[in-house]
């Protein structure tokens, strides 16, 4: 069985599986790491959303195969050793922006690799990057400004 070395949360991790293992399945059954969600197994949720050298995607159809040295990051990396939250973690927390949880993981992690490449978004392109994300709360307009309410303090 092969083996990869990973950059994950600023840490090397090895782990032996087969190429064709969706990341996903490494990060939560191989690393014990609980952000990243199966949710449709597809793509098409957002649930998986992890950040590969900052830019959010889903882990669930990439294969660890084609990771390589990049830096992984998953929820679990946002705050600090001192359980600070993330700029985004706190907004959505203020915001009152999640219910059921379903698509935090997504939305928190759409969120950041969005201000890490766009700073100071305007809601229309909030909008689109969200578009990945399936919520069946309803609470996109607290979403929008909790990302909004981000951007401001980052």
């Amino acid at each position: 069985m092969p083996t990869y070395h990973l950059n994950v949360n600023s840490s090397r991790k090895m782990v032996e599986t087969e190429a064709d293992t969706p990341l996903l399945y490494v990060l939560r059954d191989y690393l014990e790491l609980n952000g990243p969600k199966f949710g449709c197994g597809l793509a098409q949720c957002g649930s998986c959303k992890i950040l590969v050298n900052g830019k959010a995607i889903n882990s669930c159809m990439i294969p660890i195969s084609s990771i390589g040295d990049a830096e992984i990051t998953t929820l679990e990396e946002l705050s600090d050793n001192k359980g600070k939250l993330h700029a985004v973690q706190q907004a959505f927390v203020d915001e009152q922006a999640a219910q059921c949880g379903y698509c935090l993981n997504g939305m928190v992690m759409t969120a950041v690799g969005l201000l890490n490449s766009n700073p100071n978004p305007d809601e229309m392109e909030i909008k689109t990057a969200l578009q990945g994300n399936l919520c069946r709360c309803g609470t996109h307009t607290r979403i929008i400004r909790a990302i909004k309410t981000a951007a401001k303090s980052l």
